[in-house]
């Protein structure tokens, strides 16, 4: 067990409490780090392992890559106050430097993200034109969540699954306490942390949608956007979504309902292509979830369904279509 005088042993170096003050402002690599702390990256390893065994630190593998964050709020949070006192009344010209070289890194990722688009425009379009434009399904999902207004309620904490670029992210995070996107792909991560720098409620892990990285009732909202269609075991993957849900918790998944363009199996890896009704409930009732509003959203080739279900108790099946 970490003791006091293990998180102020970790926190005797210039180096480290440099590092805990960028993590402050975002998750990076041990790369990143070593790029604005002008130190080797074997240097700033040793550094980020005695931070992670305090428990002030905490080191994520992404590919080969392996990204830092600041640990668990419980430990870190104290030392972050009392960091900001004792420093109220000084200049920290390390900070100042520090801060102009974070912006280049956040510079050369928003870069790569540009690079990956432009390269993959054509991919997202040709698909994007078969339905609705995405702002009127965004809209339509945070209509449904009921964070369309100036009354808007909070949503507690978030899980999305298979986050992409982050945009699940971006839109709702705000909402949130804490928000947490997965993904199997470190370049779609890379990407989400281009976009998501400035959301520090927003986490980002390399996941499996099978084996999510939360306790079971931990999550207040679950999204799965457009997410299913990639899925083997559409089913599991929504099992797997109900287990992280609190009583009460919510699932929204937006998703294409039944087409024939046997062409996005083959061009897009989309395992199936759409979902009726009878099968998102099914798999609902399965998974312990009631469902609780169902809207179709037609125009274009594809029309994209929301289904909405909530972890409630048994009996309470009752569906609202739109």
């Amino acid at each position: 067990m970490t003791t006091a005088l293990d998180i102020f042993r970790a926190l005797a170096d210039a180096t480290r409490l440099r590092i805990l003050a960028l993590l402050r402002s975002m998750e990076l690599s041990v790369g990143e780090l070593a790029q604005v702390l002008g130190q080797s990256q074997p240097r700033v390893s040793r550094h980020v392992k005695i931070l992670c065994d305090a428990g002030l630190a905490e080191r994520r593998k992404e590919g080969s890559w392996v990204f830092v964050a600041l640990g668990e709020a419980e430990r870190v949070d104290p030392v972050l106050d009392a960091l900001d006192q004792w420093h109220l009344a000084e200049t920290d010209h390390w900070a100042i430097a520090d801060s102009a070289r974070l912006a280049a890194v956040r510079a050369d990722r928003a870069a790569s993200a540009a690079e990956w688009f432009e390269a993959h425009a054509r991919e997202w379009d040709a698909i994007r034109s078969l339905h609705v434009a995405e702002d009127q399904v965004e809209a339509a999902m945070a209509r449904v969540l009921g964070v369309d207004g100036s009354d808007a309620v909070p949503l507690g904490r978030i899980i999305d699954i298979g986050t992409g670029t982050g945009r699940m992210l971006e839109l709702f995070a705000p909402r949130a306490d804490r928000a947490l996107g997965i993904d199997r792909s470190s370049e779609m991560l890379r990407l989400a942390r281009a976009k998501l720098h400035g959301q520090p409620n927003a986490d980002l892990r390399q996941a499996d949608l099978y084996a999510l990285p939360m306790a079971d009732a931990e999550a207040d909202l679950a999204i799965l956007h457009h997410v299913l269609h990639f899925a083997q075991q559409p089913g599991a993957a929504i099992g797997e979504a109900a287990r992280v849900l609190r009583a009460g918790g919510r699932l929204l998944i937006a998703d294409f309902a039944p087409h024939d363009r046997e062409e996005l199996r083959l061009r897009d890896a989309h395992t199936r292509l759409g979902f009726s009704d009878d099968q998102l409930l099914g798999w609902f009732e399965a998974a312990g979830l009631a469902p609780v509003q169902v809207e179709t959203l037609e125009g274009g080739e594809l029309t994209v369904k929301l289904w909405l279900a909530r972890k409630v108790a048994t009996g309470m099946k009752e569906v609202k279509a739109a």
